[in-house]
């Protein structure tokens, strides 16, 4: 069993035990058709999450969007953010960013897909004004770390996490929304 096997294995033993009815995993040629829908692969570990585990609905407190489906999913939001992401100093949402994950009020988690690790975003832009480079911050520097957390509840999201620790600014935010 590999290193991922189990933390799949854990992550799926978690989303079973806090969800009530987890919706079945997104097939193969789901996740091709979002692949296709989208414009670009998504990072292997996601792959295998909306996969093995679930087609979303299990996760940090809002849970995981579907990636596939009817409705409200990662690939809709993606899409109709990227539509209203103007070019320019308008962009606010960069390319081959997935949201995966709405906190509410206009904040999302999302995994850089350009990254092999798919490193995870938080978009907080409430109160940022114009300059939307500072609505990023890195939030995980792996996929695999923000579940690691998740399965730990010691995410920044968990009542009585510790407030002094700081979200750091994801450092590529201006550089890719300039793109």
């Amino acid at each position: 069993m590999t290193d991922r096997d189990d933390l799949l294995r854990r992550v799926s033993a978690k989303a079973c035990e806090t969800t009530e009815l987890l919706p079945p995993p997104a097939t193969a040629e789901e996740v091709a058709q979002a692949e296709r829908a989208l414009g670009f692969r998504l990072p292997p570990l996601l792959t295998r999450l909306y996969r093995e585990v679930a087609n979303g609905g299990f996760g940090p407190d809002y849970q995981l969007l579907p990636l596939a489906g009817e409705g409200r999913t990662a690939v809709n939001e993606y899409r109709k953010i990227r539509e209203t992401s103007g070019p320019g100093a308008d962009a606010h949402w960069p390319a081959d960013v997935l949201p995966v994950l709405d906190w509410g009020c206009g904040m999302y988690a999302a995994v850089d897909c350009r990254s092999p690790e798919g490193a995870v975003l938080l978009f907080e832009p409430n109160g940022v004004g114009d300059d939307w480079h500072h609505a990023w911050y890195a939030d995980s520097e792996s996929l695999t770390e923000w579940l690691e957390t998740w399965l730990s509840e010691t995410g920044w999201y968990e009542e009585g996490a510790d407030e002094d620790g700081e979200l750091r600014p994801w450092e590529s935010a201006q550089q890719r929304l300039a793109e």
